[in-house]
């Protein structure tokens, strides 16, 4: 009888009990020890729609290769069962191996194991500089603007925008920053047009070139690996938060622009996070710097709130609270 044959399979349309061979990314790799002493090791697989982190026991099989050759940041060709638990998405693994370059004749693509954006980077960063040039009316501050976005385009097109947290995918960075600027383009006019009054009056040029450039120091903040972003040296030591502001700082047309503007710029970068713990220095203190913060802050926490619902593997109207938010959420009755 001829050997019974194991399907390619995405890991990211698996179902509860399947068996299947996959591509595979090995995103991390760590030792650890149960409440009662019992070590193991938490090991975490992904493609480009899934990831899976499960335990690696002693009594493993699998323990000797785990804890001498797998290696986060390797690629490799997996079979194994795909379960849903209690504990979340896990393999059993049957067969495990680094990607050889035959694979390649079978489908294999570094880029099926990658989280990306939906959206097409370039579309993104050529949208991203239409509303620099639409709404930066103040000529050396929009030159200031488009000379970091310039200098740091090839980056900003491939870095998430978080670890782990939200946007954590190629190109995070971007849809995240378009996202925020779209969002104070619209708030900027809003509350300008309420509060017509205010003096000074609302800067909406301000807002929308400090929504552009908030989480520019995320560039530096984190190493891009194959496994997604590490933190830096001094991404560790400083953050994105002054990183940003020195970044801006030492453009060389930032010396062409009014000194109040720029500092009002300095602090929409240096504020946005709005609390020391989340690594700003000073809270938002200006009208500008208040809408950068909040709108940013939406804007994570929205994905974080789709994130949950799209991707919880439990049936019924709410989600488990296994999620970065730690609650639970309502779907809505199944028609």
């Amino acid at each position: 009888m001829p050997a019974k044959t194991i399907p390619l399979l995405l890991l990211s349309e698996m179902i509860d009990g399947q068996m299947g061979d996959m591509f595979l990314l090995m995103t991390a790799k760590e030792a650890a020890t149960t409440r009662d002493g019992r070590p193991y090791f938490k090991v975490a697989f992904r493609d480009a729609g899934r990831e899976v982190s499960f335990p690696i026991w002693e009594d493993s099989e699998w323990i000797s290769a785990c804890r001498q050759k797998w290696e986060p940041g390797t690629f490799y060709k997996v079979r194994a069962r795909y379960r849903e638990t209690n504990y979340g998405p896990q393999l059993e693994i049957d067969k495990i191996r680094p990607v050889q370059p035959q694979d390649e004749n079978d489908g294999f693509d570094p880029l099926m194991c990658t989280a990306q954006s939906r959206f097409d980077p370039e579309e993104m960063y050529a949208d991203l500089v239409h509303l620099v040039r639409q709404h930066v009316t103040d000529e050396p501050l929009c030159r200031l603007v488009l000379e970091v976005l310039e200098d740091h385009r090839e980056p900003f097109m491939q870095f998430p925008a978080a670890s782990h947290n939200h946007h954590a995918y190629a190109a995070g960075l971007l849809e995240h920053t378009l996202s925020v600027t779209r969002s104070c383009v619209f708030l900027a006019q809003k509350y300008d047009d309420y509060y017509d009054d205010l003096q000074p009056p609302l800067r909406k040029d301000l807002v929308v070139a400090g929504a552009v450039l908030h989480d520019i120091g995320k560039l530096q903040e984190y190493n891009l690996k194959p496994q997604g972003a590490e933190y830096s040296v001094a991404g560790n030591l400083i953050g994105h938060v002054l990183l940003g502001r020195d970044i801006v700082r030492q453009a060389p047309s930032a010396a062409h622009v009014d000194p109040e503007t720029m500092l009002r710029l300095e602090h929409i970068i240096v504020s946005h996070q709005r609390l020391p713990e989340w690594g700003a220095p000073k809270p938002p203190m200006t009208p500008e710097a208040t809408i950068i913060h909040f709108a940013d802050d939406l804007d994570a926490k929205y994905h974080m709130v789709v994130t949950a619902i799209r991707d919880d593997p439990t049936e019924g109207p709410i989600t488990s609270n296994r999620n970065t938010l730690r609650q639970r959420f309502y779907r809505g009755s199944q028609a």
